[in-house]
């Protein structure tokens, strides 16, 4: 890919770290950043100087298609990472993920095709898929959307594909597993329990336990962003990327713990809890078509790579001015 590239959602934990990884590949990059009053750039204002200095960032707000057309315009491709991610939240809110979510992927889509894009990458979620019926999960599976989040994600994910059928708009879906690192958010549960550790609890307050997840470090997931930009191949296809590895809730906490040198108990706190039909038991992921069609595979996995992740992961979130971000202790929805 040649050109400039926006990234919305440049300001938050999966998109920072695309948009620092894109920088370093020498891509001339303008970041999407939410508008605030305070001038944030979210987690970009944490990059290094020579990112920073190397930027073009915009902000506005996903929902306005006016904002989303002014940003694009002079780019050649998008990488569209903006939405509101959280799965409580969505039970309080679920408009706003209408909004967000498949209102703001219309705009970016709309714009695309207006200006004539060369590439569109549109995130999705392995949510999409709820309770795995059959494992490793395939792009073939099934799509369930037991949650507002979920449901409003498959609404976004179809209007992506249909702007590729319906007007040759050269779309690529990546549908990351659950994706994890540095400047997570302590709604996600790895930060949950680190944080929780880190500031000296050994009684780690956790929803469901049983639950399996397969865990793709952060710099994976960046890369598999990069690929399916880069790929031809990608156009008006879905790709999983994941580890192909999965490990339960509890058993994720008591690797956590181990990482850390200390043993815990846990307790399970009820306003944690999905609602039962709610809750998604099994996520694995079926990674061979990003194998395959993009020559990408995850440095991170296995349990070996999921061990190497958490110890990074550990190790800034042990930064008592990383820390001292999070309100350990407080349910973050």
């Amino acid at each position: 890919m040649t050109g400039k590239v926006l990234v919305t959602g440049a300001d938050g934990f999966i998109g920072s770290h695309l948009t620092e990884a894109l920088v370093r590949r020498g891509y001339d990059v303008r970041a999407f950043v939410m508008y605030n009053s305070f001038d944030s750039w979210g987690w970009l204002d944490e990059s290094p100087s020579e990112i920073r200095d190397n930027l073009d960032v915009v902000a506005g707000d996903i929902r306005d298609p006016f904002a989303v057309r002014e940003a694009m315009r002079g780019c050649d491709s998008a990488l569209h990472l903006a939405a509101l991610i959280a799965i409580p939240f969505s039970y309080r809110a679920p408009q706003a993920y209408i909004e967000t979510n498949i209102s703001g992927t219309l705009n970016v889509l709309q714009a695309a095709r207006d200006l004539g894009l060369t590439k569109v990458v549109h995130t999705s979620t392995s949510e999409v898929y709820g309770t795995a019926r059959f494992v490793p999960i395939t792009e073939e599976h099934p799509l369930q959307g037991q949650s507002p989040y979920s449901a409003s994600k498959i609404g976004a994910d179809q209007l992506a594909l249909s702007f590729h059928a319906s007007f040759e708009l050269p779309v690529g879906v990546i549908r990351p597993f659950n994706t994890y690192g540095p400047r997570q958010s302590a709604r996600a549960v790895i930060p949950t329990i680190i944080t929780q550790i880190a500031n000296g609890s050994r009684h780690i307050k956790l929803g469901a336990v049983t639950p399996t997840r397969d865990f793709n470090y952060v710099a994976d997931t960046a890369a598999g962003f990069i690929a399916v930009l880069e790929s031809t191949a990608s156009i008006g296809q879905v790709i999983n990327i994941g580890s192909d590895y999965e490990i339960s809730i509890g058993d994720t906490a008591h690797a956590i713990a181990e990482a850390m040198g200390t043993t815990i108990e846990i307790e399970t706190e009820e306003a944690r809890l999905r609602p039962a039909g709610s809750e998604v038991e099994r996520l694995w992921a079926d990674n061979t078509k990003a194998k395959t069609l993009l020559a990408w595979q995850p440095d991170y996995g296995g349990l070996d790579g999921f061990r190497k992740g958490l110890k990074q992961t550990v190790t800034w979130f042990e930064n008592p001015d990383n820390l001292r971000r999070y309100r350990v202790g407080r349910y973050v929805l």
